[in-house]
């Protein structure tokens, strides 16, 4: 039985090159008017409990080919359970070995985080004592981009996922946050409610996430080089962001991401900003570090370079509110690949250390919310 292979669904990514019984050659499609392109997606029917072997053709030109070596595809049987399956990576092809236990699977970059589960962990949040939900805006496509807020402290806080909408893990450890701050008997997220104002944005970039896109919008825009300066016709979806941001004010940001090619989660920070102060920065570092001694799954050892003086992207929404509100703002990255100090075989980084990577920095938060 030759196998049959779809990405034609809600964050599918996936062009067939040829196809057998049981192999098939795939390609990565760019995001729209972009040359980004990574994220992938699809479904696989038809493997009738056979080994099979997927070939993605152009990984090497993709956008961070340095993500692929060591790198385990997610496989799925019943799109919930995503575990690692065997994968290599040579001459800028990808090869995933599967063997399913039923006639159909999915595989994916990472777990996905689709528009229907999107929904409804906004309905399930939104309907909780406490909780306002707001449109911000409509995006290009027309999709609802919408915050979450709650508490009602003096700080203000802003959290924020999916610029880049093909990390999902990123979503996954929204979905933690909500959880948590929302749980009646959390000792813990009843003090931070009673401290702060929390204004939530699950998903900053719902038409990418659609569209199967690894880092930009529907125009092919990467959000997070357009803080400096936000258009309706580029970036409505930051433009309406940081206006609700200068309505509140921001004490506190975090941003969160995944990482190609760092095999562990780590924060990049706010260095290099024009009017960066020794006590700013300060706290910033107080949080990254108090945030690794709390839990094996953050590190400092891996990361990006820091800027130096006067040399921060204030493109970038990390710098931008660091720089304009005198935020402690950073950037959190958790990895597609695996905690290369914790490793998981079956599993790698999934969608529970991510949620679990939540709680832990709103427990890092509610140490330090006096001092922010």
């Amino acid at each position: 039985m030759t196998l049959n292979i779809t990405s034609d669904f809600d964050g599918g990514n996936i062009r067939i090159v040829s196809i057998g019984d049981d192999r098939a050659d795939l390609a990565i499609v760019r995001d729209h008017l972009s040359d980004f392109y990574q994220w992938f997606s699809f479904r696989v029917t038809g493997a009738a409990g056979r080994a099979v072997t997927l070939r993605i053709v152009n990984c090497g030109e993709s956008a961070y080919p340095g993500g692929w070596p060591d790198y385990r595809a997610r496989m799925s049987e019943d799109g919930d359970i995503w575990r690692q399956t065997d994968t290599d990576y040579a001459d800028g092809v990808l090869t995933i070995h599967a063997r399913p236990a039923g006639d159909s699977f999915a595989l994916a970059y990472f777990a996905p985080y689709d528009s229907d589960r999107h929904a409804a962990l906004v309905d399930r949040i939104a309907a909780r004592p406490g909780v306002t939900r707001t449109l911000v805006c409509h995006t290009l496509d027309g999709r609802p981009l919408e915050s979450l807020t709650l508490g009602d402290g003096p700080k203000q806080v802003w959290l924020y996922a999916r610029q880049h909408p093909g990390e999902t893990m990123a979503e996954w450890w929204m979905e933690g946050a909500l959880e948590k701050l929302t749980d009646p008997d959390d000792a813990t997220a009843a003090l931070l409610r009673e401290k702060a104002t929390f204004h939530i944005v699950p998903n900053m970039n719902p038409d990418g996430s659609a569209r199967g896109h690894l880092r930009t919008n529907a125009l092919g825009v990467n959000l997070n080089r357009e803080w400096h300066a936000p258009s309706a016709e580029r970036s409505p979806e930051v433009l309406h962001v940081l206006e609700a941001m200068k309505a509140t004010g921001v004490d506190f940001a975090m941003d969160v991401h995944g990482d190609e090619a760092i095999p562990a989660a780590f924060m990049a920070g706010f260095e290099g900003i024009p009017s960066w102060t020794e006590r700013q920065g300060g706290l910033y570092t107080r949080f990254r570090d108090s945030l690794a001694a709390r839990t094996p799954d953050f590190q400092t050892k891996l990361g990006y370079m820091t800027a130096g003086p006067g040399r921060a992207n204030l493109s970038m929404s990390t710098s931008q509110l660091a720089e304009r509100f005198g935020a402690i703002s950073m950037t959190l990255e958790m990895p597609f690949k695996d905690n290369i100090d914790a490793p998981d075989p079956e599993y790698g980084w999934s969608p529970a250390r991510s949620k679990a990577l939540a709680h832990d920095c709103l427990e890092t938060l509610a140490e330090m919310i006096d001092l922010i």
